[in-house]
């Protein structure tokens, strides 16, 4: 079974990674190679599921490929939050592969056989990350998500998309070589080890205000969580098309920032050092004032993809509030919420995407009416929309559920505050569009007849609406799955 396993974790990157060779071998055979992909992203998700069979949530001993110096190996294993963010990013990769034939076919778009090597290359970077025994080995893999995806936000080539890609390259790439490279360092001097361990590794090793000083580093280093003030390359990525949004904010970069996050909290500082330090207790605030920023500069934005952008950022940091306050609740709350914003949110931007490709209108208040033409994709952007307010029978409501939770058992209050506000905002944010779609008059001139964009593009939203009701119905299985990572603490 071990053998089986580690075979299994390696064809999880080697797959995105042939996939990435032959979009360039057949670049001008666009169905083969869209075929090939296609059969990629499945061959891949089946891996995954492979794993899943062999390990459930058990975790497995290191598959050490090298050894760079004593304690500090390349090395992969199977845990379960690792093996819930692989079968997350890689079973949205096949619907977002699907969504983007539609998408760059019928939007025109350029450079087909660039965008999806990338495309590849960064799911192949995603399992790396979501496999990595230790930070060492995920510190490589996350600097190769930043590379791979920059060509992605980049990709129409305009003086903007350019300005764009360089905003997003310089912060992740200042971050994480700046300050959470930096984090490593000092981990690794300190205890001689980098590997992810139950309980942490940093107790013993490092007390007093170093604790918090050291937690700074890797937050505001996992600049991917896009933690504020560090989140501006999160609106910036948003000129580039929407599948590349759909990537960016539900199946890998963004989640990676924070699934990194999630994995110093509970694997490097350990949960119970961390509620005995008292050390992440202003990160507790600050991922607060995040949540609620955010969501009130979301209020501003006319243009829809920017508002989804600032409604990601505020939903993030749900996450990083998770770990932040040290508590077996909170840090099951933020593992849930990497499944259920991931559902919700890509079938948000896909629906944004299909409302573009049939219209070509960017900004809200041009959408008056659209619901009574598209009927599908507003009905799949209202349930999406739901899932992040938090409401029943969808997916968002049990992840809200947990953290609130997680805030009661350290009687933090306010937090519990901010959490229900949140939701509020979510309301008054989303909602409206729904509101728009389907009560305000359509403008005169326009057509009157059902008019969605094409099945590749619509479709694909109309699976993931429907899969954040299934995650509400399956959200126990889904916390016992994640609570050996807590079991202990």
């Amino acid at each position: 079974m071990i053998v089986e396993t580690n075979t299994a974790i390696l064809l999880t990157m080697l797959i995105p990674a042939g996939a990435m060779v032959t979009n360039l071998v057949f670049r001008n055979r666009p169905d083969l190679r869209d075929g090939l992909t296609l059969a990629a992203a499945v061959a891949t998700f089946i891996t995954v599921l492979t794993i899943l069979s062999n390990v459930g949530n058990g975790t497995t001993e290191p598959l050490v490929m090298f050894e760079v110096f004593p304690g500090l190996d390349l090395a992969f294993n199977v845990e379960p939050l690792g093996l819930l963010f692989a079968i997350v990013a890689s079973g949205l990769w096949i619907i977002t592969h699907l969504y983007g034939i539609g998408y760059m076919r019928g939007n025109n778009e350029d450079n087909h056989p660039r965008f999806f090597a990338s495309f590849s290359l960064a799911i192949s970077a995603v399992m790396g990350i979501a496999f990595a025994s230790n930070m060492f080995t995920l510190f490589i893999f996350y600097e190769i998500l930043t590379l791979s995806t920059y060509p992605l936000v980049a990709h129409k080539g305009t003086p903007e998309a350019i300005r764009g890609a360089r905003t997003y390259l310089g912060i992740l790439l200042g971050t994480s070589i700046g300050l959470q490279l930096l984090a490593v360092i000092w981990t690794y001097s300190i205890t001689g080890t980098l590997d992810f361990t139950k309980g942490g590794i940093l107790e013993g090793h490092i007390a007093g205000p170093a604790v918090a000083v050291l937690l700074a580093l890797y937050a505001f280093g996992i600049g991917k969580a896009a933690l504020m003030p560090f989140h501006r390359w999160l609106p910036a990525a948003m000129v580039a098309p929407t599948p590349v949004s759909a990537l960016l904010h539900a199946v890998a970069v963004v989640k990676a920032g924070v699934f990194t996050m999630l994995k110093v909290g509970i694997y490097i500082f350990g949960i119970d050092f961390l509620a005995e330090s008292g050390a992440s207790e202003w990160l507790m605030w600050l991922a607060a004032y995040s949540i609620i920023a955010a969501s009130v500069v979301a209020m501003t934005k006319d243009n829809l993809k920017a508002r989804l952008a600032y409604s990601t950022i505020s939903q993030l940091s749900y996450i990083t509030l998770g770990m932040a306050l040290a508590t077996s609740m909170g840090a099951l709350g933020g593992g849930m919420h990497i499944a259920m914003h991931a559902m919700g949110k890509i079938t948000l931007f896909m629906a944004a995407g299909s409302i573009y490709v049939a219209t070509h209108k960017t900004n809200i208040s041009q959408m008056n009416g659209l619901g009574k033409i598209m009927p599908i994709t507003y009905g799949a952007f209202f349930i999406g929309a739901l899932s992040i307010i938090g409401l029943p029978p969808l997916g968002g409501s049990w992840s809200k559920w947990l953290l609130i939770v997680g805030a009661a058992d350290t009687q933090q209050w306010v937090m519990i505050g901010v959490l229900m506000a949140s939701s509020l905002l979510n309301v008054a944010y989303l909602l409206p569009i729904i509101g728009r779609g389907f009560f305000s008059p359509l403008p005169e001139g326009s057509p009157t007849k059902i008019s969605e964009s094409p099945l590749l593009v619509w479709l694909p939203p109309a699976i993931t609406a429907f899969g954040t009701i299934v995650l509400f119905f399956y959200a126990g299985t889904l916390q016992e799955f994640l609570s050996p990572i807590v079991s202990g603490n």
